[in-house]
């Protein structure tokens, strides 16, 4: 059982009950203060002690306290006004953290001065990098000063961002404020700051690291000030414009991330830990969240925040330190490298799967609200770290990520402001699924029970995927339709390793396929016949690798024959385009609609969000063919990557449409997908920039209709159907169970076409994927950043914020 410290300083009390008495006196003074700095003309000198320690040594405050008592616009009036104070204020408050960790902060009063500063310029900073001409100036050495700060000699001309830093991280390692001091109190065997070894003193048991220290509420207090702190000096990214040819390292990522911070390794494999063990039920106790403050929950969450910030740095020293701790190849023997890596994901799935606990008492058990931060720290685990990414594919653990995943995608479908969340859950997956062994664990029956508005069904976790991606494509919004494409890309990769579909997601997935072939559709935009592409890939690797198990799927291509039929004789002349095309604008259908028509059931609309809700605006996302490089699953499994192909399909023989052909325009197409502000954004189907210029021809669809990889399905039709026909016939059936048992046991040995060569499209990182995380990561932060809101109401300029 995990030992619990709580404060029984008696000095410690004392103050705290001093404060309630001076706390009015302490915020009057340190408004006053900053009153004075707003007003005064004349640049105040950096000797003057009494002035500048109004702000921390004689206070009191709350980081609440200091974003209410110091208003937006005094810190803009100071800085355009009297620049000279607002940078002696920034210098002052440094050297007292730098001070503050030589120190090692002994005193319960050096402690709240160390506070008060960080509070101070968690405040401030943000009003530095939103000015152009303010950016450098944590980057500049300050004449006359330089030496002030550091007491090394080495570190004579250190700019300020680095004293700062380098400070931040000592504090995180301080005895007694940040970390248990391993020595009995007492001023002669006091820990030397400088002299202490952090990796002694990693923050909680886990990578690395075997000793639970004890828990301590006001230590995690402390910490996750300091890492505020350090988030809003990473921050700078937020105001700088979008731009993937941007390949600039954050200087404050980079150095912190250095060999010049001493405490990089150490830090980051407390922060791991620290996420990786937190258990938000505690004990079990129902409602003990309401009645206990959980600071270990806060500290978590700037934990996460710190950790994938850092991470998505991803070239040159930025992210070398965070990888060192991230990566299971430091450990001594690979038993060890083994117990790390399950404790990380099991961590994640843990936490997770959190939101998705049922019990009997209505929220009795405490609900986190970071997964979006852990699904990007798991995404980025799995894309950096392969050998983490093998081990979550080697054991079925991998399936306590599936189902969150989906039930978040799910859960999300309908709701607009929740785009982002969309998009890196579909992302995980197309990452995983480039992978053999997540196809073959996917064959495991599902038996949870999670709440999920999805028919009942008995089958295995692919047919849980297929009803949910279903889901998404018939009953989410609009501006779910750039993602169709990579569902279905998903369910191409997985396909022909699905041993035995349930007749529900076998209906589902020919329901989609049924909707996406109508004539109209097909020649509503010069993209839609590759939906139409994937489905039917997706049958022909199901009969021609698992035909066995799988007498739903084929009794469901029986019974929606007509389908493949009216596909193989689709008109392409002139006048049938035409009457087509009139049909859709008779009924007003754009792409998604197109699937809410008759054959699409359980549509609905968007969910209009909460009034006053604020939503950080995403880059668009390219076409699946810029994220995905193809690879050919050869005869012994291993997988050759095949070249990059300008043309729209590989050849007939394999039946492949390349997605979103390589060669069309998906900045274009995309570009409005996350730029718009209002419900009628313009869809791919119908937007102007793509498809103005654009209009179906009868060239066109013969084009494409003559490589409808149908071959497969054709000769089955042919084999089967009058088998069946003759079974109804002989025995008046009507009862589909045995014509089932008849599919069951049939074979097509030796009629079918040669089976084709499996072609998996794996994910593929690119200059814009990398653009969409950093606008969809610090989006993230700052919407989940509200008390106190650091980012609120400043100049950002790698997102546009819109409130709804």
């Amino acid at each position: 059982m995990r030992q619990i410290v709580l404060p029984v300083d008696p000095g410690r009390q004392q103050v705290a009950g001093d404060r309630k008495m001076g706390n009015a006196d302490s915020k009057l003074n340190f408004r006053k203060a900053v009153v004075q700095l707003t007003t005064k003309t004349q640049p105040v000198e950096a000797s003057d002690d009494v002035f500048w320690d109004q702000f921390w040594v004689d206070s009191f405050t709350t980081v609440q306290d200091v974003f209410a008592l110091v208003p937006a616009a005094e810190i803009r009036a100071v800085r355009e006004e009297s620049p000279s104070n607002l940078a002696t204020l920034c210098y002052k408050a440094v050297e007292r953290l730098v001070r503050g960790a030589d120190s090692g902060c002994p005193s319960e009063k050096e402690r709240q001065t160390v506070l008060n500063c960080t509070r101070l310029l968690t405040r401030i900073l943000p009003y530095i990098f939103e000015d152009a001409d303010w950016r450098g100036f944590f980057w500049s050495t300050i004449p006359g000063r330089a030496g002030h700060l550091d007491h090394d000699a080495d570190d004579e001309g250190r700019p300020l961002a680095e004293s700062l830093l380098l400070a931040i991280a000592d504090l995180l390692f301080c005895p007694d404020f940040t970390i248990q001091s391993h020595k009995k109190n007492s001023p002669d065997t006091a820990d030397d700051i400088r002299a202490i070894d952090s990796c002694e003193y990693i923050w909680e048991a886990g990578v690395g690291f075997a000793q639970a220290p004890p828990l301590n509420y006001l230590h995690d207090l402390n910490r996750t000030e300091l890492l505020k702190l350090l988030l809003t000096c990473f921050s700078e990214a937020m105001y700088l414009p979008p731009s993937p040819e941007n390949k600039v390292l954050n200087p404050w990522i980079s150095f912190f991330c250095s060999t010049e911070n001493r405490h990089a390794l150490p830090l980051f494999t407390s922060l791991l830990n620290v996420v990786c063990a937190y258990d938000p039920v505690g004990y079990g106790i129902p409602y003990n969240h309401l009645l206990f403050s959980d600071y270990r929950e806060q500290l978590v969450e700037q934990a996460v925040q710190i950790l994938i910030v850092t991470l998505e740095h991803e070239a040159g020293s930025a992210a070398s330190a965070a990888l060192q701790a991230l990566d299971p190849s430091t450990s001594p023997s690979a038993e060890e490298e083994q117990e790390d890596l399950s404790f990380v994901l099991k961590g994640l799935a843990r936490l997770l799967n959190n939101p998705l606990i049922q019990t009997y008492l209505p929220r009795s058990t405490k609900k986190i609200q970071f997964h979006q931060e852990l699904l990007i720290l798991f995404w980025k685990f799995c894309d950096f770290n392969k050998k983490f990414l093998f081990f979550v594919l080697k054991s079925s653990d991998v399936l306590d990520m599936l189902v969150p995943i989906l039930f978040y995608l799910n859960d999300a479908r309908a709701d607009q402001s929740r785009l982002g969340l969309m998009h890196i859950g579909v992302f995980i997956l197309l990452l995983l699924s480039g992978e053999r062994n997540f196809g073959v664990r996917l064959n495991k029956p599902y038996a949870l029970r999670v709440p999920m508005d999805i028919p009942v069904f008995t089958g295995t976790h692919a047919d849980l995927l297929i009803v949910i991606f279903h889901k998404i494509i018939s009953s989410g919004h609009q501006r779910l339709q750039p993602l169709f494409d990579c569902l279905l890309t998903i369910i191409v990769n997985i396909s022909p390793y699905l041993k035995s579909l349930s007749m529900v997601a076998a209906n589902k997935l020919l329901h989609l396929l049924e909707a996406f072939s109508t004539p109209w559709f097909l020649f509503s935009s010069p993209q839609n016949h590759h939906l139409v592409f994937f489905l039917l890939e997706v049958c022909n690797n199901i009969i021609q690798y698992q035909f066995d198990g799988n007498f739903n799927l084929v009794y469901a291509i029986i019974r929606k024959r007509s389908v493949f039929h009216q596909l193989a004789n689709l008109p392409s002349d002139t006048a049938s385009i035409q009457r087509a095309l009139q049909k859709k604008k008779r009924t007003g259908i754009s792409r998604t609609n197109s699937v809410e028509n008759e054959s699409m059931e359980g549509s609905r609309p968007a969910v209009p969000a909460e009034p006053g809700t604020l939503k950080a605006s995403l880059e668009a996302t390219p076409g699946i063919d810029k994220i995905t490089e193809k690879s050919q699953v050869s005869q012994d499994g291993t997988m050759v990557t095949l070249p990059h192909s300008d043309s729209p399909h590989t050849s007939t023989k394999s039946g492949i449409a390349a997605g979103a052909s390589d060669s069309e325009s998906n900045s274009e197409r995309d570009h409005e997908v996350n730029r718009t502000q209002s419900e009628s954004a313009r869809s791919r189907l119908s937007s102007v920039s793509s498809t103005a210029a654009w209009s179906a021809n009868s060239d066109w669809v013969s084009s494409w209709k003559a490589k409808l990889p149908l071959q497969t399905i054709m000769r089955l039709l042919q084999v089967l159907v009058p088998q069946v026909e003759k079974i109804c016939i002989d025995k008046g059936l009507t009862d589909e169970s045995e014509i089932l048992k008849f599919l069951q046991h049939g074979t097509l040995v030796g009629l079918l076409p040669v089976p084709h060569p499996i072609l998996i499209r794996k994910y593929q990182a690119n200059a814009g994927t990398a653009m969409w995380f950093r606008t969809y990561i610090w989006g993230v932060i700052y919407l989940r950043n509200v008390d106190p809101p650091i980012w609120y109401d400043t100049d950002i300029r790698l997102f546009e914020i819109q409130r709804i």
